[in-house]
């Protein structure tokens, strides 16, 4: 199975860029989880985590509070309204 090209985008600055192996977001009507090889979609985020599963393990957590989440060809790009970095535990 390939990767996803995922970049998370605040206002601020861009919180990540990178391949991931999966990714969960708060859309704003429940979560939704994104594979690679995807159908193209577009939604309106919620508030909650973005969850990113990085490629060779290990995760990343960026919480946000709306935004857009877009997916067309294995790239994902999240852009928040509001979001932060929690660093992995």
């Amino acid at each position: 199975m390939g990767a996803l090209n995922v970049k998370v985008v605040s206002p601020e600055r861009v919180l990540f860029e990178g391949e991931a192996a999966s990714l969960v977001a708060p859309a704003w009507d429940g979560k939704v989880g994104v594979l690679p090889s995807h159908a193209p979609f577009l939604t309106l985020l919620g508030t909650g985590d973005v969850n990113v599963d990085l490629v060779g393990g290990g995760s990343a957590r960026y919480p946000v509070a709306g935004g857009v989440l877009k997916v067309l060809a294995d790239e994902v790009i999240v852009l928040t309204e509001s979001g932060r970095t929690i660093s992995p535990g």
